[in-house]
């Protein structure tokens, strides 16, 4: 593959994308060369497909192939009597909130199921609340609730370092052990992916030493340029049946720009022009109460006007 995967001292891969000094691969023969994907690989296509309906994220895209490959050709070496080795397909995701991480674990969920590697593939969203509990062994038995409902499918922990805030005597503490614990136990019947900024997922894998070597493969999820936020708003805008005026698009992509530069890590992306958007939207409808004509034109378009922009946006 293009995009090497490297293993760290602690077992934990990191899928490196972007690297400048490769090492160098020569030319395979003719006989060889790579060939387009065949119908045997229809699973892929169609994730792929949803993937690229999805703006931006180049790099998660590529990861998701090579997760693909790597379970698949593991499958073609067992078939073949070869060493295979054991998978562990948990997942840590890193990135600023509104980065696409729930889509992209449904999706995973999604290429499990078909590839058999889980029966159900449906997703459980989860936070601190819900595993933590209030008193010794409330906790425990919460999260392996949680489990239960994950089992066949992708249990999503959202803020999975806020587990680990409490120090030695908080009950998150609890809620780390009994997770890894059934990652050990039951690591074949579902998948646990945890997910939060990147600093915070680096301090929280340093309180459990055993949690690195359980997470093998690690998505980063970059923030999304202006570029891409305003592509992403257009497609929103589009799907509710409005459309931006030229005057409102500046508007919104200086705003982006403008924002993205002071809350720099805790921008939320995503969610944030979603959150723009629908307060345009309401904006608008405020605005054509005055209007005693109402045509489609007026009904459908957003102005510059409806873009109202708080100094704590």
């Amino acid at each position: 593959m293009s995009e090497p995967i490297r293993m760290k001292n602690n077992g934990q891969i990191s899928i490196m994308l972007n690297v400048n000094n490769r090492e160098k691969i020569p030319d395979l023969p003719k006989s060889i060369s790579p060939k387009p994907l065949s119908q045997e690989h229809v699973i892929l296509k169609e994730i792929e497909k949803e993937m690229n309906s999805l703006v931006g994220m180049t790099q998660i895209k590529k990861m998701m192939k090579e997760v693909y490959a790597w379970i698949y050709i593991n499958k073609k070496r067992e078939e073949a009597g070869l060493k295979s080795g054991q998978q562990v397909l948990h997942m840590m995701f890193k990135g600023n909130p509104g980065t696409g991480k729930t889509t992209v674990a449904r999706l995973i969920g999604k290429l499990f199921q078909r590839m058999d590697i889980l029966p159900k593939g449906h997703l459980i969203e989860a936070e601190r609340a819900d595993l933590v509990g209030e008193y010794i062994g409330h906790t425990a038995q919460k999260t392996r609730d949680l489990i239960k409902k994950a089992t066949g499918g992708v249990l999503f922990i959202d803020e999975a370092y806020s587990l680990g805030r409490g120090g030695e005597k908080d009950f998150g503490k609890e809620a780390i052990d009994t997770l890894v614990k059934h990652m050990e136990d039951k690591q074949n019947e579902f998948i646990l992916i945890l997910a939060g900024y990147s600093q915070e997922m680096d301090y929280f894998l340093s309180l459990n030493p055993g949690l690195h070597s359980r997470f093998p493969l690690v998505f980063h999820f970059p923030d999304y340029t202006a570029n891409e936020l305003m592509d992403i708003g257009r497609r929103m805008v589009g799907e509710k049946e409005y459309i931006l005026s030229k005057e409102a698009e500046a508007k919104l992509k200086d705003h982006l720009l403008y924002v993205k530069g002071i809350k720099g890590e805790h921008f939320s992306n995503g969610r944030y022009v979603r959150n723009q958007i629908e307060k345009a939207i309401r904006s608008q409808a405020m605005r054509l109460l005055s209007e005693s004509h109402l045509d489609k034109n007026l009904l459908t378009t957003l102005i510059s006007e409806d873009f109202k922009f708080s100094k704590q946006s």
